[in-house]
């Protein structure tokens, strides 16, 4: 089984054909094409290959399939015996990407 790890938005991922993964927004629209260039590791049966830091030659490419928000984190900051209490929330901005091929 191929599969390969590679870095996109300050985080690393292991991907293979086929799979689904939720980066951090990418500047694409739905539909178009990208490609991951910084491959950490790339691995094809009993062929393992590591990256000095990234495996020169190797990339991934996928789909993007949409750009959503994720799920609403919520902050709750607080002073006890001073009545202070505030709360915040996040959403982060994700882009949903089927992987089609590891080269």
């Amino acid at each position: 089984m191929a599969y390969a790890i590679i870095r996109s938005g300050g985080k690393q991922y292991r991907v293979s054909p086929g799979q689904t993964i939720e980066v951090e927004k990418l500047a694409a629209a739905a539909g178009e094409k990208v490609t991951f260039g910084d491959v950490v590791l790339l691995a094809d049966g009993a062929t393992v290959i590591a990256g000095d830091p990234i495996v020169s030659g190797a990339t991934v490419t996928g789909e993007v399939i949409e750009q959503f928000k994720d799920k609403k984190v919520i902050a709750f900051k607080y002073k006890r015996c001073k009545g202070y209490h505030r709360t915040v929330g996040h959403r982060r901005a994700l882009t949903r990407v089927k992987i089609e091929a590891i080269g």
